[in-house]
């Protein structure tokens, strides 16, 4: 079914179910309730372009509020949005800025999409709505919101709410039942620490060559469960552990935290507790895609005991086990799901988690009424009810987030945990460069794994030509950097 097919079977549908709410439109302060009203939506993309915003946010509400016309505001520096500036020296505007100055402004936006990492700065400048008596006033149920979303955002805003999301994204621990069962080793469990889970992979890796069963994957696909880069990330995410300081001027890795986190992750790949490159290529042999139906996904093809794993994905292993007689080569297996292993600094942190279509009101909304209509609607269950079936993300009312297909497994692995604000975010966009840090990190890491620095060694060659880096940076914010 084509996407205007799908619009019209899904507008059909919500015609009977909405019903109410077309006939609800009383009077608010901006007249009566069947005169036209502007309700202005600011988000960080071009949004007047994007149909999936429409699909996914909007369309349902338009179409049961046929008098109120939804202004979009970007809060993206159009100069820059094709080949860049004219000026080399001319710095994009920050989107929170640009934001911030729509909200302080004579006609500032209703509503406001915004990200997670920046909902903390713009609840301590004032510039969100507090919803908790919109939420008491209405009694709007927000019992059954998922933890990520509805505890996250307390969070965020000093245990208020002044935001909400419709949906989001997370990542848990998926395991291979029956090489834990070969191996003797008991089931993992939900909200094992980093270390319980690597002596667990310690227990259940066995074999040598392209026959070598590995114990943890930071990734189901093979390109990034063999980089440790990429579990770098992962792993120092929940802390927040930042690789500069709060100002972006010095460097903060040559520390025992950071190199407690290299030794830890280096001691992974010493005793082949996770794939490396090189195991890739022997695990996909010499034969065809047919033979090894699954070479590049460490999880399905039975190498990985256990392995980090996106919502998004689960739907594949689901359905490739419900259809293992079709693939040849394939065996099936059983498997279940815990969460994301835990720090014991930060136990309620997760990776990866994001909260999708965040939004708030503006404090100086000129149209409160309907903003506080539109969020309440698109986080309601009917919106729930009707989007969670076709939805690829996790829906925030957890009486709509079900496994799919059939499939049996502990869907609240994808529930507990909370997302950890990311500590470099504003220094991200201070300094649009400050990505190639980073790489000087990874190349350090990368050193080390092949014996050509010592940890501490290579951690302080990263703190030194980081700093150089960030003068740079500091002179000239905009320049190309090239390390």
């Amino acid at each position: 079914m084509n996407k205007y097919a799908r619009r019209t079977v899904l507008l059909s549908l919500s015609a009977g179910l909405l019903a109410s709410t077309l006939t609800a439109c009383t009077k608010t302060g901006s007249g009566d309730g069947k005169s036209e009203r502007v309700l202005r939506i600011a988000t960080s993309d071009y949004v007047n372009e994007n149909e999936y915003f429409r699909q996914q946010f909007t369309e349902l509400f338009e179409f049961a509020n046929p008098n109120i016309k939804l202004e979009y505001v970007s809060t993206l520096d159009e100069r820059f949005r094709y080949s860049g500036s004219s000026d080399s020296n001319e710095k994009p505007k920050d989107p929170i800025d640009k934001l911030s100055e729509l909200m302080t402004g004579d006609n500032s936006p209703d509503v406001v999409l915004i990200d997670y990492d920046h909902l903390p700065e713009l609840v301590g400048s004032n510039l969100l709505k507090q919803l908790d008596q919109d939420i008491a006033k209405d009694k709007f149920d927000t019992s059954d919101i998922a933890p990520p979303i509805i505890e996250g955002i307390r969070r965020a805003g000093d245990g208020k709410i002044y935001a909400l999301a419709p949906t989001f994204e997370s990542y848990a621990l998926i395991y291979n039942k029956k090489l834990f069962d070969e191996a003797g080793v008991p089931y993992p469990a939900d909200k094992m620490t980093w270390d319980q889970t690597f002596d667990l992979a310690r227990r259940l890796s066995k074999g040598e060559g392209e026959n070598r069963k590995f114990g943890f994957a930071f990734s189901t696909y093979s390109s990034r469960a063999s980089n440790l880069s990429y579990g770098m990330l992962v792993y120092t995410e929940p802390l927040q552990l930042s690789m500069i300081d709060d100002n972006a001027e010095k460097m903060t890795v040559d520390s025992d935290q950071w190199e407690k986190v290299w030794k830890t992750l280096l001691q992974l790949k010493t005793e082949k507790l996770v794939p490396q490159p090189s195991d890739d290529l022997k695990g996909r042999g010499s034969g065809s895609n047919e033979d090894h139906p699954f070479q590049d996904d460490n999880f399905l093809s039975g190498r990985v005991a256990m392995s980090l794993i996106d919502y998004r994905d689960v739907g594949s292993v689901a359905n490739v086990m419900k259809n293992a007689h079709n693939f040849k080569g394939l065996t099936p297996f059983d498997w279940d799901m815990v969460t994301m292993p835990v720090h014991p600094e930060a136990p309620e942190n997760g990776y990866g988690i994001r909260l999708d279509g965040l939004m708030g009101i503006s404090a100086k909304a000129q149209n409160p009424e309907d903003a506080w209509k539109f969020i309440k609607f698109v986080n309601g269950e009917d919106w729930a009810r009707l989007k969670g079936n076709s939805s690829g993300s996790l829906m925030a009312r957890q009486k709509y987030i079900k496994p799919k297909d059939g499939a049996e497994f502990n869907i609240k692995a994808f529930t507990t945990l909370l997302p950890a604000p990311a500590v470099e975010d504003k220094l991200y966009r201070k300094l649009p460069n400050l990505y190639q840090v980073r790489r000087i990190g990874n190349r350090k890491l990368q050193d080390v794994s092949v014996n050509i620095l010592q940890v501490r060694e290579a951690l302080k060659q990263w703190q030194s030509e980081g700093d150089a880096l960030l003068q740079k940076m500091k002179d000239n914010p905009n320049a190309s950097v090239d390390h």
